[in-house]
């Protein structure tokens, strides 16, 4: 049973019938009391309810009611109604505990995938332990890992958006692909769009397409990710380095489910399945105001973070091992062993590159190390040649370069060594690649992969 709260007859009978459609069955109400006396009367899997009573009181009986609900039935999953122009009211209900909010003009089709969503979300079992041949390409036995896998099992099979934290190399892209795995939508397109590396003029472009003769140079119809997401799973990947104007247009396709190619005027839906990741800390940015706490809550309604390689120490040698078969076949070199102490010294070193690091080494290891056996010695050379290969660069005479000229030539260093490569070369300099993409427009240079 479904409880719809609103004091507009208009919306309970549409709402109902919607869901009626769909196999719920519904009750209704038009008050909090009334809310709150159907909830101790009747069994009632969700509630629908919508957040402004009356304009008197701008949220706040809808706001009392939603803690009524929390404190008094916990595990509920409740899904607000509001306004458009209230989203910040809608936003301070999900600081409270509400599971997701739909807005006014709502879609059909998102209201019934939010409802869907949340009834999955409240009727998964809480996994005991995930299944390790499940995940076949990923690593480790620590407890960390174990409950981010656990919660994949959980919510892989629903259509709730998730968003993947940790830092760089700690293995995101791989948990996003699980997702999708193990995901009724398994069969269906499973898109990855690195949103660093897409300008703020050519996000909409990207992502929703756009008509021939749309913009100078739009000489062919382009299709967007999002359409060639449709059916499968869209993985929205460095979601911290969004610009504030992309935020915007990307909070209405994922709120409505729906779009308008640039240089068209006719509305598309989409039905996909959102992941985002980052290594960014988006509620610091969030308070910072440089990313909106509404999108946020839209892509946030399941959140699991990636522990660090430095966290999870004991997976170290099964890691090793693992991309030390993969180095021997890939290089066609015969396979040598740990020793004891490799496999020691391997896992008490911090890894800031996390994983990727870790399979840097052991894969440089395997290609200049000869004999049968890789010791602590071997890692701790290695380890002390690459950081003698990158002595500390002298800082130029006050008066010799501006410093537009100094981070100019730092740019052009970085990209060096990182053999074009945009990405490595943002991670060296401290800064996303957006802003990275920024100084090489300001100063005209052109990443030029090696």
């Amino acid at each position: 049973m479904i409880l719809i709260v609103d004091d507009d007859p208009s919306v309970q009978a549409s709402l109902a019938l919607l869901l009626k459609q769909n196999g719920h069955a519904t009750c209704v109400a038009s008050s909090p009391d009334e809310a709150l006396a159907l909830l101790s009367e009747q069994p009632v899997a969700l509630v629908l309810q919508d957040m402004n009573f009356s304009l008197a009181t701008q949220g706040d009986e809808g706001l009392a009611l939603l803690a009524r609900i929390r404190e008094r039935h916990p595990a509920l999953p409740v899904i607000l109604v509001t306004a458009w122009g209230s989203i910040p009211l809608a936003v301070a209900g999900m600081r409270s505990g509400a599971s997701d909010f739909i807005t006014k003009p709502w879609s059909n089709a998102q209201v019934v995938q939010s409802v869907t969503t949340a009834l999955a979300l409240a009727a998964a079992p809480v996994a005991g332990s995930a299944d390790r041949t499940r995940f076949p390409g990923i690593i480790g036995e620590d407890p960390k890992l174990l409950r981010v896998l656990d919660m994949v099992v959980r919510v892989a099979p629903t259509d709730a958006s998730v968003l993947i934290t940790g830092e760089s190399g700690t293995g995101k892209e791989l948990i996003a692909e699980a997702l999708h795995a193990h995901s009724a939508r398994r069969d269906g397109p499973f898109v990855k769009v690195n949103l660093g590396g897409i300008s703020a003029t050519l996000f909409e472009s990207e992502m929703f397409g756009h008509v021939r003769g749309a913009f100078t140079d739009a000489r062919n119809d382009r299709r967007g990710r999002f359409e060639m997401a449709d059916g499968g799973t869209i993985v929205l990947d460095e979601i911290g380095e969004l610009d504030p104007s992309a935020q915007v247009k990307l909070l209405r396709v994922l709120q409505d489910r729906s779009y308008e190619v640039l240089g068209s005027s006719v509305t598309r839906s989409v039905d996909v399945r959102v992941v985002s990741s980052t290594n960014r800390d988006l509620p610091e940015m969030v308070a910072r105001g440089t990313f909106r706490e509404d999108l946020f809550y839209r892509l946030n309604l399941i959140a699991l973070r990636l522990p660090a390689l430095r966290e999870r120490p004991g997976d170290v040698p099964l890691l090793a091992e693992h991309f030390l078969e993969q180095a021997a076949r890939r290089f066609a070199r015969p396979r040598p062993a740990f020793t004891p102490r490799a496999l020691g010294w391997l896992a008490s070193r911090p890894w800031p590159g996390n994983v990727r690091e870790l399979r840097q080494a052991v894969e440089r290891a395997v290609l200049v190390v000869d004999g049968p056996r890789l010791d602590a010695d071997h890692f701790a050379a290695l380890a002390e040649l690459s950081a003698a290969g990158a002595p500390e660069p002298e800082l130029p005479t006050p008066g010799s370069m501006t410093l537009d000229a100094i981070e100019k030539a730092m740019i052009e260093r970085c990209l060096a060594q990182a053999a074009g490569n945009v990405t490595r070369a943002a991670e060296a300099l401290g800064i996303s690649r957006t802003a990275l993409y920024r100084r090489l427009q300001k100063h005209g240079i052109e990443a030029k992969p090696a």
